[in-house]
């Protein structure tokens, strides 16, 4: 029978078959780092808030995330509920002199703690008004709904457009803010058209060393510890700006999510872009990078033992590391000032003008040149490094006088 001359009933089943084959996609392993980052969170059991553009995928990152870790999703839009849907409706009983007045929890609540897992979606969480905000800060914080508490296989993600592009939008306020992990969520050029094409990344909870757990911990206490120690500034910073306060922001609580996160990735064995996403997502860029990098430091070796053997040295390949260790070098040297350290240092700047960058050896090789006594006699090695120095002096005079010549001819 031609198609035409199908009853209206059944134009709609092969409607429906052709709408089946368009949902019917698969997934396979591949590198995304936003999707990592947002199943380590997961696992960590911490709160995390997608922040994107409209249409830019993160309902349906849920929805794939969902399913691919085998969890039920509820999914609640919370700027079309009322405070009381949070917080609990009032049920009066026989007699609220004596038994007060419980508040019950909605359905979908209900619905997940019968469950004892689940995967609760908090959906346009920027066009929530302040009052819906102030209900879902012992949701986000304590898990709890009325009179219930969300077991502990519950996870909770929730969604945020920018102000700007959300319909009747807030910023989020500050204390619902800095319950969260934030990730920023970006569209990927190849992702979509192979998604599009029937295929998406598969999402899938880290794999964790059992034997790395104990180091894991010790690692993040370590360097969340140490960081603070020398920055107590940013134990707490709360941003001046409304937009900036809205989003992630150093606090006792984020940097206690902040450690978790490390010892999660430690045991993972994630990237460092990774942790980068996730780190500046709970303290902001300026702590969350400086954090990043005391991390690379943490892993230097120390100075001392590098001045008690520099022929056999294993210096950093990368620049920067290798400019922190050579800096650390003379700072040792200063603060004890020997001529067989002294030695030692040059014999180490030596080394590192050999197998790296040689004018990485500059700042530090002039510095320790400083530090000489005149009893102490000039090492051979700084004949090899002379004509390092005096070439990058020339080129910092050369670029300084054509910055002058050009500032002239303005």
């Amino acid at each position: 029978m031609p198609s035409h001359a199908l009853p209206a009933a059944s134009r709609l089943d092969v409607a429906g078959d052709l709408l089946t084959l368009l949902r019917d996609t698969s997934t396979e392993p591949r590198p995304d780092v936003q999707l990592e980052a947002l199943t380590l969170a997961v696992a960590a059991d911490l709160p995390v808030l997608l922040r994107g553009e409209p249409g830019i995928g993160k309902t349906a990152a849920l929805n794939q995330l969902a399913t691919s870790l085998d969890l039920p999703l509820t999914t609640v839009i919370a700027s079309v509920h009322e405070p009381s849907d949070f917080s609990g409706l009032p049920v009066v009983g026989d007699d609220p002199a004596e038994q007060g007045v419980p508040m019950a929890p909605p359905d979908w609540a209900v619905r997940l703690v019968r469950a004892g897992r689940g995967l609760l979606f908090l959906d346009e969480l920027s066009t929530a008004p302040p009052a819906v905000q102030a209900a879902l800060l012992r949701l986000v914080l304590e898990r709890r709904i009325g009179a219930l508490r969300l077991p502990p296989g519950v996870r909770i993600v929730a969604a945020a457009n920018p102000r700007a592009s959300a319909a009747d939008g807030w910023e989020l306020s500050p204390p619902l803010a800095n319950r969260f992990v934030h990730l920023q969520w970006t569209h990927d050029h190849e992702v979509v058209v192979r998604g599009l094409g029937g295929t998406w990344p598969r999402a899938t909870l880290p794999r964790l060393d059992p034997d790395r757990l104990p180091e894991a911990v010790d690692f993040a206490r370590r360097a969340v510890c140490g960081f603070l120690t020398a920055r107590p500034p940013l134990v707490h910073r709360l941003p001046n700006g409304e937009t900036r306060r809205g989003g992630p922001w150093p606090s006792p609580r984020s940097w206690e999510m902040t450690l978790h996160l490390i010892a999660f990735a430690t045991a993972a064995g994630s990237s460092r872009d990774v942790l980068s996403l996730l780190v500046r997502g709970t303290v902001g860029d300026g702590p969350g990078l400086e954090l990043l990098a005391s991390l690379d430091r943490m892993d230097l070796p120390d100075p001392e033992v590098l001045l008690a053997d520099p022929a056999g040295a294993d210096l950093p390949e990368r620049g920067d590391l290798r400019q922190a260790v050579l800096d650390a070098v003379v700072a040792a040297v200063r603060a004890r000032p020997e001529k067989s350290r002294w030695d030692a240092a040059w014999a180490l700047l030596a080394r590192a003008a050999d197998t790296g960058a040689p004018d990485l050896v500059v700042v530090p090789a002039t510095t320790l040149a400083a530090l000489r006594r005149e009893d102490w006699d000039v090492p051979a090695r700084i004949e090899r490094l002379t004509s390092v120095v005096s070439l990058s002096r020339r080129a910092d005079h050369a670029a300084a006088r054509t910055a002058a010549g050009a500032k002239a001819g303005r």
